[in-house]
């Protein structure tokens, strides 16, 4: 069995970690972004913010790499866009690489 001391992390490798997985989901927004705005090719925003229920500040933030949308969200842009949520993912991962992972 391990000691306490044996499970703690150093502070110096919790940093390193946080700011890895910030970087990560950083990337992870702006290919989100990415993919958003280039399947909306000529629609509007503020006719896709409209059909989506979302502000149109906050459909530019999302487009942006801004903002964090959530699962449900991502579901409905992928029905905006006349995309299956299942391709809108599949982009993401094309884009992102078979190497891109939160967990080390």
């Amino acid at each position: 069995m391990l000691s306490c001391s044996q499970l703690r992390t150093p502070r110096s490798h919790i940093r390193t970690i946080m700011k890895n997985m910030q970087d990560k989901k950083e990337k992870l927004l702006l290919t989100f972004a990415k993919i958003v705005t280039r399947n909306r090719g000529n629609k509007s925003m503020s006719t896709c913010s409209y059909e989506v229920d979302i502000s149109k500040s906050i459909w530019s933030k999302i487009e942006s790499g801004d903002r964090d949308a959530q699962l449900s969200t991502i579901w409905r842009i992928a029905e905006s866009l006349n995309i299956k949520p299942s391709e809108l993912f599949r982009q993401m991962e094309l884009e992102l690489g078979s190497d891109f992972s939160f967990i080390e």
